[in-house]
């Protein structure tokens, strides 16, 4: 399950489950990136003549070729036109697509662009699937250890694409399940969490998405952290959890039931979902 992209992280895998560390450079960009140099070098074009050619400064043709960051598609498109690539960049597109993700993050990404359901309990901020760019990006303003501006743009983009599973057809059924804690946490300001709660109540007005608060009153049971259980069309289960800039996947059956055994006890003690959109309301009132 782990993603050529990934075999530089360090990882301990075992029998139905799996962690991922926090990313430790990627050797899917670099090899991107000296495919790209080398075309460019046989074409006989210097940094600034190519990318001026396909509308890019040197900084950010180094930037790629050094791999640092991901091209996007318009770069892509603009390289196979004018280094002549025979179509060798445009084939591994979509690969590339996926390396404006974190690594750790990677194999996640492929389980949910096949996902049927999807559920998920969040202690502490709001889950990506439901946020808005203000949102995430003062989420990325504060990470550990910093993020350059372009890894910080290719995130958030990147973020945002992922919440196409709520358009899919047929659609997915989503379920959220998210703490008051969350929900209170001033992430980027009164105005950028007012923006923020107004959307979760756009999203549960969906008919296949549900969202509950859980109000800190009724707190009785001791979770582990963040948790998301999918499951895919073709009926394969995962429970997945970060922590730290750790990544877990749980897959064998008993671990995996244990998890959802849990998931199901924290549904239960939450608000249901036209009582958490009266909650939300109330939040967003008060900003």
């Amino acid at each position: 399950m782990i993603s050529e992209g990934d075999h530089e992280a360090k990882s301990a895998q075992h029998e139905g489950s799996w962690t991922i560390a926090a990313d430790s450079g990627d050797p899917l960009l670099k090899a991107v990136g000296t495919q790209i140099k080398y075309l460019r070098d046989k074409a006989g074009l210097t940094q600034a003549e190519f990318g001026g050619q396909i509308g890019y400064g040197v900084d950010q043709v180094s930037s790629v070729e050094r791999g640092r960051r991901p091209p996007k598609p318009q770069f892509i498109t603009g390289a196979e036109r004018v280094l002549d690539a025979g179509g060798m960049l445009a084939a591994i597109e979509d690969i590339v697509d996926q390396a404006r993700l974190p690594a750790r993050f990677r194999d996640f990404a492929k389980w949910e662009r096949d996902a049927e359901s999807f559920h998920s309990y969040s202690p502490f901020r709001v889950p990506g699937l439901l946020q808005t760019k203000p949102y995430i990006e003062a989420l990325m303003s504060q990470n550990c250890p910093p993020l350059n501006d372009g890894t910080v743009e290719d995130r958030v983009a990147a973020r945002l694409e992922r919440q196409e599973i709520f358009d899919r057809s047929p659609a997915v059924v989503l379920g959220f399940v998210i703490e008051e804690a969350a929900l209170r946490r001033p992430v980027g300001g009164p105005s950028v969490m007012k923006e923020q709660l107004n959307l979760l109540l756009e999203r549960s007005a969906l008919r296949h998405v549900s969202i509950q608060v859980m109000p800190m009153e009724r707190w009785q049971f001791s979770p582990l952290g963040p948790l998301v259980l999918l499951e895919t069309r073709d009926g394969r289960s995962l429970a997945y959890s970060e922590t730290q800039g750790m990544s877990s996947f749980i897959t064998d059956r008993e671990p995996l039931q244990t998890c959802i055994q849990r998931h199901g006890i924290i549904r239960m003690q939450a608000l249901d979902t036209e009582q958490s959109a009266r909650f939300i309301e109330q939040l967003a009132g008060e900003l």
